[in-house]
């Protein structure tokens, strides 16, 4: 939904008599914004309090007005209830005094006054708080962040505004992904990150991309429910897959507003179904640098509380954080141990696990908001039915232990990754040793290599890599069974990585 959309509802709330709109937002400047242009439309008046400044007056010709002695609260609910002015009244930060009986009290009385004359009441505060005793009075609005076409604004006046003090070096594509990253951000911290960016080396081009994904990145460690990793891995980090990176190519066009326009849908997410230490959350980190957008983890064990609707709640918080913030990739490491309590979950909790997972399914089913997820999981055998059937995901991807030309990639991939040129080393006598390694087995057989030479105090050498392969016991040797048992399911059920 649009500001615009929003201020249309709102009206309409007002024309049919609505006592109480609580206007949920952080943006105490922006709705106001919106509100004064609403009581101009509607040829009304505009009066806001707070505790500090008490009721002023907002008018468009003679300023502000700023009537004495109202930064009391239910002095401020008695001047409503008696005053002969109609219009909007607009009280900020009210949501500090909604847990008083007597303020409780007060805010039902001037909703029976407002409810019977042109007086509407407006709460405008950054949290949620309605009392039991008002709840069927108060109609809550959610204002929205800005969409693409209000920081696409938000973006050419600061653009404008500093004009010949700064070089803009950005096509109409890297614009297109500087807006797309802004979107989810408050309309402040927009303009904030703008500053920033532009006075650092006044410039504004496609590598300030990072600053706006960093700048998300903070406001989601605030929330403390979801764990945001900056853009450090790349589709050159992985080794082999190559028919899922060709998918993600492809996927990423799908979240353009020319994809829109055409008539697709947003993309979902993907599941990521394989062996251990194969490079599935690797990916997930890799998805985020290529589509430019923040990677945030959800760990749904650490939702779990011990008090009653809490836990709940905190699913809910964490869905809400990441469509604040979309577009966005929300990365679920090893679902099916956080789902695991699902199938006996009303004996051993309640039934706690099955809400949490009901809340899931529904959001993933429903959502309109572009947050891809991207769920990976190791054992799909404890999965639930209804998590895997058509319209959760976009595809399902099997990613196997790899293949000869793979562990060439991934040896050659670490072997840079320490500032060691490959064609020093004879990978392919390597390959040939390290059939059934995993990419993280192939990964410390370097590292092992690398601690013994220095150790050593020489360089790393063939020999030492051939030493630690030769005492390796591979994955496919310890985890035999487990393997054989996700290559049966992933048969005819999942698209092949490679």
């Amino acid at each position: 939904m649009t500001l615009e959309q929003v201020s249309r509802e709102i009206e309409t709330y007002v024309r049919a008599k609505y006592p109480l709109i609580y206007l949920l937002t952080h943006e105490e400047e922006r709705a106001k914004d919106m509100l004064l242009r609403l009581v101009r439309h509607m040829g009304t008046s505009l009066y806001i309090w707070s505790c500090t400044k008490g009721m002023v007056e907002v008018l468009e010709t003679a300023g502000m007005v700023k009537e004495p002695d109202l930064t009391k609260p239910d002095d401020a609910l008695e001047y409503i209830q008696r005053s002969p002015n109609k219009g909007f009244f607009v009280l900020l930060d009210f949501h500090a005094y909604l847990d008083e009986a007597r303020i409780i009290r007060k805010v039902r009385d001037t909703i029976d006054v407002a409810t019977s004359s042109a007086k509407s009441l407006f709460i405008l505060s950054p949290r949620r708080v309605v009392p039991q005793e008002c709840e069927k009075k108060f109609i809550i609005v959610e204002l929205p962040k800005p969409d693409a076409e209000e920081v696409k604004l938000i973006l050419d006046q600061s653009i404008k505004a500093l004009k010949g003090r700064i070089r803009v070096d950005l096509n109409d594509q890297e614009k297109q992904q500087l807006v797309e990253a802004f979107r989810g951000l408050p309309s402040t911290e927009i303009e904030n990150v703008l500053s920033r960016m532009i006075v650092r080396d006044g410039r504004l081009n496609a590598e300030d991309l990072r600053d706006v994904i960093c700048e998300k990145g903070r406001l989601i460690a605030a929330s403390g429910l979801l764990q945001f990793y900056p853009p450090s891995e790349s589709l050159n980090t992985v080794g082999g897959l190559e028919q899922l990176k060709a998918w993600l190519q492809r996927k990423r066009m799908g979240f353009s507003q020319q994809a829109r326009d055409y008539g697709l849908d947003m993309p979902k997410g993907v599941l990521l179904v394989g062996v251990p230490g194969c490079g599935k959350s690797l990916t997930a980190k890799a998805i985020s640098s290529l589509w430019q957008m923040p990677l945030l983890r959800l760990d749904i064990g650490q939702l779990f509380s011990s008090y009653i609707g809490s836990t709940e709640e905190n699913m809910r918080k964490a869905i809400n954080t990441a469509e604040s913030i979309a577009p966005c990739v929300l990365w679920i490491d090893e679902i099916e141990k956080g789902l695991s309590g699902v199938q006996g979950s009303d004996n051993a909790d309640g039934g706690v696990a099955r809400r949490i997972f009901a809340t899931l399914l529904t959001w993933m089913q429903e959502k309109q908001r572009p947050v891809f997820l991207v769920a990976t999981a190791n054992d799909v055998s404890t999965l639930p039915p209804e998590f895997l059937r058509k319209g959760r995901f976009d595809d399902i991807f099997f990613i196997d232990l790899p293949n000869p030309a793979e562990r060439m990639a991934i040896l050659s991939i670490h072997l840079s990754k320490r500032r060691r040129d490959p064609r020093r080393f004879d990978l392919a006598s390597l390959v040939s040793c390290t059939d059934g390694f995993s990419g993280a087995d192939l990964e410390s057989v370097i590292v092992e290599a690398m601690e013994t030479s220095f150790l050593a105090n020489r360089d790393l050498e063939q020999t030492a890599l051939d030493s630690v392969v030769s005492a390796c016991v591979p994955l496919a040797a310890t985890m035999a069974e487990k393997i054989a048992e996700v290559r049966n399911w992933a048969e005819g059920r999942a698209r092949r990585a490679t």
